[in-house]
This record gives C-alpha cells, sequence and structure tokens, in this order.
C-alpha cells in the first residue's frame, strides 16, 4: 500500500480519549475589605439578653441528675406557686394560661370547667437533650401562651439533686428546634416575608444559655411549615 494512503490511518489513531483541559482554574475571590482607612462605628458589649438560672422549688431532688423523671407540669405548676400573679418576665404567665397549668392532671370528678381546661393543658411533650456538654441530657419545656405565643424554659440538674432553670423566654413563635446543643427559634421579624432566627447555647461563665447568633431569613412565598424551611444558624461549638 502506498504510504500516503497510511496517513488517513493515522491520523484517525491521533485521539487517545484522555481527558482535555478546560483552561485555567479562576482564582477563588474572598471578601475584600473596602475603605480599610475609614474609621468604623464602634460595637457596644452585648446584653446577656438570657434569664439569670435560678433553681426550682418544691419539687422533689433530682437522682444522678436523671431529668427524664420529673413531671414538667409539675414542674412548671412549682414554678407557678414560688411566683404567683406574674405577668411580665421571665416566669410571666397570662392568668388564664396559669389557670389551665394548675388543672392540668385533675384527677376524673372535678367540675367541667376544670376537665376542660386539664384537657388543653399547655404544657407541651417534653424534649431532651444534653445541651451543656456534661453527658447529662437537660429537660426542654414549652408552655403555649395565647396568640401564638411560647414560653420556652430549659433545666438541668445539680449533682446535689437541685433543679436549675437555665433558660427562660417568651416568643411569638414559628417554630423551636433542636441543632447539636443549640436551641433555636424562629420568630416573625419586623419584616413582612421575614423571619429570625435565634440559636440560644450555653454559656460556662454565666451558667445559663444565652441567645449567641441571630439570622433573618427570607421565607418563601406560599404556605411553610417546618420542613420546607431551611436550616437556622449553625451550631456554636465551645
Amino acid at each position: 500500500m502506498p504510504a500516503l494512503a497510511l496517513l488517513p490511518l493515522l491520523a484517525g489513531c491521533g485521539d487517545t480519549g484522555g481527558l482535555v483541559g478546560a483552561g485555567a482554574t479562576p482564582t477563588a475571590s474572598g471578601p475584600v475589605h473596602l475603605w480599610p482607612d475609614r474609621a468604623g462605628a464602634s460595637v457596644p458589649p452585648a446584653d446577656p439578653g438570657g434569664a439569670p438560672p435560678e433553681y426550682v422549688k418544691g419539687i422533689p431532688p433530682v437522682h444522678d441528675q436523671d431529668v427524664h423523671g420529673v413531671d414538667p407540669v409539675a414542674l412548671v405548676q412549682a414554678e407557678l406557686r414560688a411566683h404567683p400573679n406574674t405577668g411580665v418576665g421571665a416566669d410571666g404567665m397570662p392568668p388564664e394560661t396559669a389557670a389551665a397549668i394548675r388543672s392540668c392532671g385533675k384527677d376524673e370528678g372535678e367540675d367541667a370547667e376544670a376537665e376542660a381546661e386539664a384537657a388543653v393543658c399547655p404544657v407541651l411533650t417534653p424534649y431532651y437533650r444534653d445541651l451543656t456538654g456534661n453527658g447529662k441530657d437537660e429537660l426542654i419545656v414549652g408552655i403555649e401562651l395565647p396568640d401564638k405565643m411560647m414560653s420556652v424554659r430549659v433545666y438541668t440538674a445539680d449533682p446535689d439533686g437541685r433543679l436549675n432553670r437555665i433558660m427562660a423566654t417568651t416568643e411569638t413563635v414559628v417554630s423551636v428546634e433542636l441543632a447539636g446543643r443549640d436551641v433555636v427559634l424562629r420568630v416573625p421579624s419586623g419584616n413582612r416575608g421575614y423571619e429570625l432566627i435565634t440559636a440560644w447555647s450555653w454559656d460556662e461563665k454565666q451558667l445559663t444559655m444565652l441567645p449567641t447568633r441571630e439570622q433573618i431569613v427570607r421565607v418563601p412565598s406560599g404556605p411553610q411549615g417546618p420542613a420546607s424551611r431551611g436550616p437556622g444558624p449553625a451550631p456554636v461549638r465551645p
């Protein structure tokens, strides 16, 4: 075969099927500080914002720091007895909610009004999670209030058996989540179509849960549930 006849065959064997470079990779671009010589505004020290820790009186000692044996209804009722007729602050409670909590768990045979209040006990099913990092679960209690408001409270047990309330906040709540060792609250923001997400974390110095991160996020249009929303702030690690 003439040598020229082999040229097309040899030319067809030039492509080995390997990867072909697409050019130089773009250089990653990080944040650029504009006007670095400008003296910026100062940020005042943060207001802790959390309720100081408080020991709960009027309940039995907690054995082995096991809060799973604590009755959440009896716990909230004990706090009502310790702080009666309190309308504002960490123990603030509307009178109708306080009356309903006092009726929770009443035996059958009580009057019809008390039975109706007991059937809709505002103290929700508790949750448990190690939020302080001591290897023991904390007790997380939610109390339904009028107008979609909630009181969210967290309790830890000390080695001596005392139950210590380390978080108490009342908000108009969209949802409550647990993320790692954080309690995350979603509430309506002051701007329509946006939520304010606040992560509460354990502070070892103040021995209480404090709001440590806040984020404002846009809520997609249409009916929304907790599963359809994006994740809250990443958990804060000590």
